[in-house]
């Protein structure tokens, strides 16, 4: 019989912040050794579930608390957060955040130092927990040399190394590449299979996370638990669908052919659905739709020429002899492995860092000896994170401070304020404190910060991360709403949807420079790119090919385009 670990009880939970509870009336058993997916919108009530769990909400979230949880039977309100952290260990969204020591092994050693483990014998847990994580060859390596992906197996073996009864991962792919995430699911499976331990992860990501076997899936919407079942169970349903959270692409691309998916027949992973019963229909729908749009190339607005870069003069070259050219109003994804350089292209564009060599060119005018404040006034960064940019109480101050700081007269500040706050749909909120904004708003905001000094080119950062399908529509159709007003987009992403659906064209940086610069979709259904570049095949391609459609290719641009139309429906 399976043994209960934790247990929520006609739970309820209200920030003290907050006039409504954020959890109504909650009931959930996870048992032990059980590996349990919860996915939910953003807002939903997923991530202060989690923290019920860790602890974090009430002892660093205060707020009021109706009903029973209870962890290995015994209250949490009861306990304190020390003791709850010895049963849930918690690895974070950002890793770094919970870093302790200078290198690998002193990181994972912190925890036995605190507890006055003899150090023989701390050396023997260290490097046995190390092993787990295939980290043991890294001990004395800096944590600030290795990439996301170790990063993030230095702090899942500082968990285990407390050798705790549950796993608590918050959102472990928001910031990895799609092979680095695989790489990643698989980690958590094998940990989870070696060492029996309760493992429950929280994550946007629901197709990625399904590489490997989960047991359930909890879907939260509103505060409430609104699905508890099987992973086949639910992608049979359109609990999904009705509360606007992707679906796995090739379940998707099924339910538009108007395939009837059942729980038997094992949708849940691309590898055991039963493909040959869908495959007329498949076919049927493909020849029935309309041909994907062609890529349209215009004149050039941006050029890059041998541009080489490296941090410091005798350290490694991060990018070299990189050349590829942006035409006026082209959307473009900068794709490619953690650590490739992706992000530093991004500020060699903006002037942010300084190439050693090579030339850029701005609609045909050399801009390299330009400063940061003359490149700012054309090409605008907005950041992954909004809080990082933001610096003032309110709106109308935030998006107002760069004309501000040039010097602009009030008239015309609040003028061209009030018409970018209408464009991106902020200005019901012009008098509003940014505070009050949920995440997607705030991106807005920054978003509208750059817009109003009118750049020719607009350069973001993973402007869908850890957003839900339909704050991610929301962002997208708003930037696309940009670019067709005139604006040039670059996305540095590792979303592949949003590279097929948004960005007819993706630049690919891997090995120092531009590894491939091509279609979104023949780079997703290119193995060599997909391999050198840290990708992941669509599973829409390989749906294409199971089915044996004549077009693979075309398939998923048909798909992608499709997609879009629908979604345009929730606006």
């Amino acid at each position: 019989m399976k043994k209960p670990i934790i247990e929520f009880k006609n739970f309820t939970f209200k920030y003290r912040t907050q006039k409504e509870p954020t959890l109504f009336d909650i009931n959930l058993t996870i048992y032990e050794n059980e590996k349990i997916l919860i996915v939910g919108p953003s807002g939903s009530g997923k991530s202060t579930l989690a923290h019920c769990i860790n602890g974090l909400v009430p002892f660093s979230y205060e707020g009021d608390i109706e009903g029973s949880l209870t962890i290995k039977g015994e209250e949490t309100k009861d306990l304190d957060i020390f003791s709850i952290s010895k049963i849930v260990g918690t690895v974070l969204q950002d890793p770094d955040g919970q870093f302790i020591g200078l290198s690998v092994g002193e990181d994972i050693a912190f925890s036995l130092e605190n507890e006055c483990i003899p150090q023989d014998d701390m050396k023997e847990i260290v490097v046995e927990t190390a092993k787990m994580v295939k980290m043991d060859d890294y001990l004395d390596a800096s944590l600030h040399e290795l990439s996301g992906g170790q990063r993030q197996r230095v702090s899942l073996a500082g968990v285990l190394v407390d050798k705790v009864d549950v796993l608590l991962f918050d959102e472990p792919l928001a910031n990895l590449d799609p092979a680095t995430g695989e790489h990643a699911i698989a980690l958590i499976d094998d940990i989870q299979k070696e060492t029996n331990i309760t493992t429950i992860i929280v994550e946007h990501r629901l197709e990625d996370v399904l590489h490997r076997h989960v047991d359930r899936i909890i879907v939260i919407d509103e505060g409430k638990i609104v699905s508890d079942s099987s992973p086949d169970e639910l992608l049979a349903s359109t609990t999904l669908e009705d509360i606007h959270i992707r679906e796995p692409l090739y379940v998707k691309a099924l339910k538009y052919a108007g395939c009837e998916i059942t729980p038997e027949n094992r949708p849940a992973h691309l590898n055991t659905l039963n493909i040959k019963s869908y495959e007329k229909q498949l076919n049927d729908w493909f020849e029935a739709t309309d041909p994907a749009r062609p890529m349209v190339r215009t004149e050039p607005i941006l050029q890059l020429k041998d541009v080489s870069f490296k941090y410091d003069a005798h350290g490694p070259t991060i990018l070299q002899d990189v050349n590829f050219t942006i035409d006026h109003g082209e959307m473009v994804s900068i794709v490619g492995p953690n650590g490739a350089g992706k992000s530093t292209l991004a500020k060699v564009i903006c002037g942010f860092e300084k190439n050693q060599t090579g030339s850029l060119f701005l609609k045909g005018e050399n801009i390299t000896d330009d400063t940061i404040y003359q490149r700012s006034e054309r090409i605008g960064m907005v950041m992954q994170n909004p809080n990082h940019m933001i610096s003032k109480h309110m709106i109308f101050d935030e998006v107002a401070l760069g004309l501000v700081k040039r010097n602009v007269p009030e008239a015309e500040i609040k003028e061209r304020v009030y018409e970018t706050l209408k464009i991106c749909g902020l200005y019901p909120f012009r008098n509003w404190p940014i505070s009050a904004l949920s995440f997607g708003q705030r991106k807005r905001v920054t978003i509208a910060s750059i817009l109003v000094l009118d750049p020719e080119i607009i350069i973001l950062d993973e402007p869908t991360a850890g957003q839900d399908l339909r704050h991610y529509t929301e962002i997208m159709e708003f930037l696309l709403e940009l670019n067709k007003r005139g604006v040039t987009v670059l996305m540095v992403t590792h979303d592949m949807h949003l590279m097929l659906e948004y960005t007819p064209r993706a630049i690919v940086v891997a090995e120092q420079g531009i590894y491939a610069d091509a279609p979104a979709v023949e780079i997703l259904t290119n193995s060599t790119i997909i391999e050198a570049a840290n990708l992941k095949e669509t599973s829409l391609f390989d749906l294409a090919i199971r089915a044996n459609i004549a077009k693979p290719r075309e398939f998923v641009g048909r798909f992608i385009d499709y997609d879009r139309e629908v979604r345009q429906t929730w606006r």
